[in-house]
């Protein structure tokens, strides 16, 4: 690809004119379009459906514009962004939708950058033109166009070469200053990510790729490429994209709707069991037991072990007598419920059927049960069900569990935690011990999903809260009808009132079927939902039992893991895609590796690269293809010294970075320790994982490499998040690998 630079003046002026007259002519198309899909919400919406086919209509229109408004809003700032000039003289405009000219047969105004006759302007090159001659690039604040990049692919007829160089649009893009926040980079899509965001849409996907590569813009992309290319497929399942923690999330959340998207749930792991929030953290020993693979087993014997059966009879108070339950006839019980083949909570009906069955002959045979008819047997067992007594003793021989109260009991009991873990050491269940209050972390989501599998919804509740739910719209739909009642008296007899055509049973219908909540608010709230096709970035750092909960949200196994297990540090995740793929697809899965580091300068990498190759994980070196002159820093320091150094190094990178982006990344142990400067972050590796900074101070690298068994993979993570500038503090002697590297 050659790129042609420092053209005249007045060439530019006369591009910049000729563009400007061009996305000019788009925002006026664009405007009216939006007006006309605005006009035809407000239409749809003051439509008062007598039918259920016109309710549902209604509905759908309502949604269809909706979701058009959303888009041509997110569409708003970088409408059109690209310019393909063709051989045969013909042009062709990229950008964030597509715009046809209606005067004009509808000739394409502006082509949808996912769409098929726009990918040459991602995978053209000077070797393979693609019958491009020039492509441009449009620089757009607002709605003027501030600057153009003109990449010249066909050099034929060229006389002077001279003044190309390589990909400069690609490069001013990489060497913008961040903003900490991530956005729209469709202008730098380049071919080897191109293939891979328009692979096809079944089957599990690995992307694998270093530092800097654009694994997440990938990611991303091909969420907002399938959605395009598979909307009636994936609309109504949607997609979900899940990332490694709630800075990330952030960090990403306006790259989709600057390409268009709205309708894809953006989740971490410890997101994707509703109504539970996990806000606490624990030592990365515990979560790594928590996320091995044989907590299956563990779950399924912690259920076990609340299906009870007593070693000496139970004592039940029942009208002042007290009745023997013996431990046979719960095992009979017990034997009932298990041969039905279902989950706990599901079975518990019949185990206490049986139960209150035993009871009751128990008490006929006090009573003489010649004396009773069959009437009095029925009034005993319902006296039975009702007696605190039986009710106690049924919720300790089989309790109805949620999933919540699985965990919490057997975390808060030395007793059920020795039974459910044996293979365990004392001193590893000792770390699993907590107080029944104590909240929830992210290693507990998977297990409470895997719980839920096991145990089944115990919805009786649930149902009772949504017949109280009932029942309240419909006296309020009665008092509207009142009212409209009121309201007919005084009206004129000739006049159909909308009480004719309507019963309150009909408007509390109404009321519950009118929620237009989007495909992913109602996935959100959801356990149960599936989607269309699922997205996991760093999907490395997901633990054994993370990646049953995912695959359970993924029955079709349409997949998009993006990673590095270079990268792994998490110490229950991923050594090798084998090893995370094997139990769920065996060998049915492809990858595609990304092997170009746009992002981290060649001299920030060498250093990085040196920690790589200590720990040799089975993959290739990214390669950087850019250069910034400025090798990292180094600088030792007394530990008494440490922070007001520090504080010295920061007011001088922030002078460096200017508008640019300044982190400081620090050990675990370090991160209370060092204080945040200005508007300076601190972060730990696991917060800093999958962000990036024009400049970054790591602190203290040999206490990162030393806090984990996967210590070095963390220093790797620290080492690869600037684009610009990268210093190292340090009181303890460095790394081997590290010090030769900077020297």
């Amino acid at each position: 690809m050659s790129t042609v630079s420092n053209a005249p003046e007045t060439g530019e002026t006369a591009a910049l004119a000729a563009e400007q007259e061009y996305v000019a002519r788009l925002y006026d198309r664009f405007d009216t379009l939006r007006e006309q899909a605005q006009q035809f919400l407000s239409s749809a919406l003051r439509q008062v459906p007598d039918s259920e086919q016109a309710h549902t209509e209604r509905n759908a229109a309502t949604r269809l514009h909706t979701e058009q408004l959303a888009q041509y809003a997110a569409a708003e700032t970088g409408l059109c962004f690209g310019k393909l000039e063709f051989s045969d003289d013909t042009d062709r405009y990229v950008g964030l939708m597509g715009i046809l000219d209606e005067e004009n047969d509808y000739e394409p105004l502006l082509v949808d950058w996912r769409a098929p006759a726009a990918r040459p302007f991602y995978v053209a090159t000077g070797a393979r033109t693609e019958g491009v001659r020039m492509r441009r690039h449009l620089r757009i604040r607002k709605r003027t166009v501030i600057g153009v990049d003109d990449e010249l692919l066909d050099l034929s007829g060229v006389e002077d070469a001279d003044g190309v160089t390589g990909e400069t649009a690609l490069l001013a893009a990489l060497n913008a200053k961040r903003t900490g926040r991530m956005t729209d980079i469709v202008r730098t899509i380049q071919a080897e990510q191109d293939t891979i965001i328009r692979s096809p849409l079944h089957g599990v996907l690995v992307v694998q790729g270093g530092p800097g590569t654009g694994k997440t813009a990938v990611a991303l992309h091909r969420a907002a490429y399938l959605l395009y290319t598979h909307r009636e497929q994936l609309a109504k399942r949607g997609v979900l994209v899940v990332g490694p923690n709630p800075e990330f999330l952030n960090y990403i959340s306006q790259v989709l709707p600057s390409l268009g998207e709205t309708g894809v749930l953006m989740a971490t792991v410890g997101d994707l069991y509703p109504d539970v929030r996990p806000r606490l953290t624990e030592p990365d020993a515990v979560a790594e037991i928590k996320g091995r693979s044989d907590m299956v087993s563990v779950l399924a014997k912690a259920v076990a072990d609340r299906q009870r059966v007593p070693d000496e009879p139970m004592e039940i108070v029942f009208e002042r007598e007290t009745l023997l339950l013996q431990p046979a006839a719960v095992e009979r019980a017990k034997a009932a419920a298990l041969r039905l083949g279902t989950v706990h909570n599901r079975a518990e009906p019949t185990f206490s059927a049986a139960i209150v069955k035993e009871l009751t002959r128990l008490v006929a045979e006090g009573l003489g049960a010649d004396l009773l008819e069959p009437g009095d047997l029925a009034d005993i067992a319902r006296e039975l069900r009702e007696e605190p007594d039986v009710i106690a003793a049924l919720d300790w021989l089989w309790p109805v569990l949620t999933p919540q109260r699985l965990l919490k009991e057997l975390y808060a009991s030395p007793e059920l935690l020795e039974s459910a873990f044996p293979h365990l050491s004392a001193e590893e269940r000792a770390l699993l011990h907590r107080p029944e209050h104590y909240g929830w972390t992210p290693a507990d989501v998977p297990l409470l999903d895997e719980a839920m599998e096991l145990l089944g919804e115990d919805d009786r509740a649930a149902k009772a809260l949504a017949e109280k739910k009932r029942r309240e719209r419909l006296e309020f739909a009665e008092g509207v009808v009142d009212i409209m009642r009121i309201d007919e008296e005084v009206a004129d007899d000739d006049v159909l009132m909308a009480m004719n055509m309507i019963t309150a049973d009909h408007l509390a219908e109404r009321h519950e079927r009118s929620s237009n909540l989007t495909t992913a608010e109602r996935a959100a709230q959801d356990r149960t939902w599936t989607f269309g096709h699922v997205i996991v970035d760093e999907a490395q750092e997901l633990s054994a039992m993370a990646w049953r909960l995912v695959m359970r949200r993924a029955p079709a196994r349409s997949m998009t893991l993006v990673g590095d297990v270079a990268q792994t540090g998490d110490l229950a995740g991923a050594e090798s895609w084998e090893q995370v793929l094997a139990p769920h697809v065996e060998n049915r899965w492809r990858m595609e590796e990304l092997t170009v580091n746009y992002r981290t300068p060649a001299e920030i990498m060498r250093v990085a690269a040196a920690v790589l190759r200590e720990f040799a994980p089975p993959i290739a070196e990214p390669k950087s293809v850019r250069s910034t002159g400025v090798p990292p820093w180094c600088l030792p320091v007394t530990a008494d010294d440490l922070p007001a150094r520090l504080a010295e190094l920061v007011e001088k990178e922030l002078a460096e970075v200017g508008e640019g982006t300044l982190v400081v990344i620090t050990p675990g142990a370090l991160r209370d320790v060092v204080p945040p400067v200005g508007r300076v972050s601190v972060l730990t590796v696991r917060e800093a994982k999958g962000l990036e900074f024009d400049a970054v101070i790591v602190v203290e690298p040999a206490m990162i490499r030393d806090e984990s068994p996967k210590g070095l993979n963390d220093l790797y993570v620290a080492l690869t998040r600037a684009t610009q500038r990268l210093g190292i503090v340090h009181s303890t002697p460095l790394p081997d690998s590290l010090a030769g590297a900077l020297s």
